[in-house]
């Protein structure tokens, strides 16, 4: 199915990021400090931004009240006023405005600095987590850049304050070099996700964390549903970079939420479980580093087995990639679901890990793969796989199948080298899913054109057992297909979703389909070429052990 959305660029929000940047690398040009060492102090001060408009909100809300009761002392300066509805108190010294209007020849870093101290001292969620090196810039360059940020519009939505910050993640990814999403997955993707799992209540995990958007779309979803995030989810993540980690707990405050993130110190989710995950999770939302290789296995031993963190065993190769998608699926609970991006040679490996693989699809654990096309990050260009989990599909009319959609050819494209996702796409994808599963489909994300799209691909059918709106799930060529185990099987317990879903009458494949399943085979070149080499090692210690006896 092919479906190109048209552009939908916001040009005010795109010319303020590209002002915003061109401040921020003015740090870059004019210290020659790199992004690295400026990203943090650059980020802080969106923070800052962003928190004193939600701070300025709720102080009104505190005069309003203050005003209309009889009570001698008003709240308006009292920290836990403003804790009570997640939003962070922020004393006058680190007001935006106190720090904007500065008087010439102030040390403005120093003052950045003990403004920051000062959050933290009234707020113990984000003790240790704001940077305070901004004494290593010029006062000249920081007030420049104080300005540049007070030009974003304080009433910018959810939307685009969230992209403003997830261009500069991506921004200082690219200068790094990161590859894979290292901070950030794009919204488009995690919102996809979101819709699929549905984490309306509960504990939610994500052991790769990065910067955290996974859990602000979690939060944006149930506040889409009407019910307040921060009293339904209970965030818990993991991320082993230590700046990384405290990107992730900015994030979370921001948007008016907590969470345990365990950061840095070398933890590291392959050898630690600091939550103590098995079995304890409703959701588990990521999106790991793909094909990780020189994982030290023989610190995993203990964690081998039933009830363990790895129940399917060790893969032979060095690949990690069936080692993260056992700790997802490990960490659930009974009726846990998870969603998390994968390279697409996971679905298709051979050897161990294919066997690894089967044990999953035997456990009527796997629900749901989508097929994911080219360029819909910001640093990496190949395709992906979207994997979803659901352990509460046993004794469903759908444990013995699995959904496997392809949304190749879906997209919206953004500039000449990326793609994402329009909102009637996420909505059209994951009513998609909610048909099969026999639910009503939920129109909150993409409105009356994901209910048209829907409604034009699975016409009503009288007589059989519908979702809601008198829709029924069924195949469609090209787009979507419910895979028996016997069908699986037959495949070579491969999770490919072009196996299964062929092309739709009438089209052909294109010369894009072709470089992607090129790649893919590449991809599985590349892991062969690991066993083969491996292989290699061991016939040769074999050889040498026999010459010496």
């Amino acid at each position: 199915m092919h479906w190109i959305a048209p552009t939908e660029r916001d040009t005010a929000t795109d010319t303020l990021e590209q002002r915003l940047w061109n401040a921020a690398d003015q740090f870059r040009a004019n210290s020659g400090l790199t992004a690295a060492q400026y990203s943090a102090p650059v980020l802080g001060l969106i923070f800052l931004l962003f928190a004193e408009t939600r701070f300025a909100k709720r102080r009104v809300e505190l005069e309003s009240a203050g005003a209309s009761s009889r009570r001698a002392t008003s709240r308006t300066d009292d920290p836990a006023a403003y804790h009570a509805e997640s939003v962070v108190f922020l004393p006058e010294a680190a007001r935006f405005a106190h720090l904007l209007n500065l008087p010439e020849g102030a040390n403005v870093g120093q003052a950045i600095n003990d403004a920051m101290a000062e959050i933290e001292k009234h707020n113990p969620q984000l003790a240790g987590v704001l940077p305070r090196t901004f004494q290593i810039f010029t006062s000249t360059l920081l007030k420049e850049l104080l300005k540049k940020v007070s030009e974003i519009p304080v009433s910018l939505d959810y939307d685009a304050f969230g992209r403003i910050y997830e261009y500069f993640l991506g921004q200082f990814a690219r200068t790094e070099g990161q590859k894979g999403g290292e901070f950030y997955t794009p919204s488009s993707i995690v919102r996809l996700l979101v819709e699929v799992i549905e984490p309306f209540h509960g504990r939610i995990l994500d052991p790769a964390c990065g910067s955290g958007g996974m859990f602000v779309q979690s939060a944006r979803f149930v506040s889409e549903h009407q019910k307040n995030a921060a009293d339904e989810l209970f965030i818990h993540g993991v991320e082993k970079t230590d700046d990384t980690g405290r990107l992730a707990r900015m994030n979370l405050a921001i948007h008016g939420l907590e969470g345990d993130i365990r950061h840095g110190g070398h933890i590291n989710s392959y050898y630690d479980d600091p939550h103590e995950a098995v079995g304890k999770f409703d959701f588990v939302l990521a999106n790991p580093p793909f094909n990780v290789n020189a994982v030290d296995k023989d610190r995993l031993a203990s964690d081998v087995g039933a009830g363990r963190r790895f129940p399917f065993g060790v893969p032979r190769t060095d690949n990690a990639n069936m080692l993260w998608i056992q700790l997802f699926y490990s960490s659930l609970n009974a009726q846990g679901r998870a969603g998390f991006v994968m390279a697409n040679s996971a679905s298709d490996a051979r050897s161990s890990e294919q066997e690894i693989r089967k044990q999953l699809i035997e456990a009527r654990a796997v629900d749901v793969m989508v097929a994911v096309g080219p360029n819909m990050f910001y640093t990496v260009t190949l395709p992906c796989t979207l994997w979803f989990l659901d352990k509460d599909k046993q004794g469903t009319s759908r444990a013995d199948t699995i959904l496997f959609i392809d949304a190749r050819h879906i997209y919206r494209q953004i500039d000449r080298a990326h793609r994402d996702w329009a909102d009637a796409q996420i909505g059209f994808i994951a009513n998609i899913v909610r048909l099969y599963r026999g639910e009503a489909p939920d129109y909150t994300l993409g409105g009356e054109e994901a209910n048209a799209k829907l409604c034009e691909t699975f016409p009503p059918l009288q007589g059989e057992g519908q979702g809601g709106d008198g829709l029924v799930y069924r195949d469609i060529p090209g787009l979507c297909k419910a895979a028996t185990l016997a069908e699986i099987e037959a495949q070579g317990w491969s999770l490919n979703a072009g196996r299964y879903i062929g092309v739709a009458a009438g089209e052909e494949v294109s010369d894009e389909d072709f470089k992607e399943r090129l790649e893919a085979l590449n991809e599985e070149l590349e892991v062969l070429n690991a066993q083969a080499r491996e292989l290699e090692q061991t016939i040769a210690q074999n050889v040498a052990e026999i010459l010496e006896a």
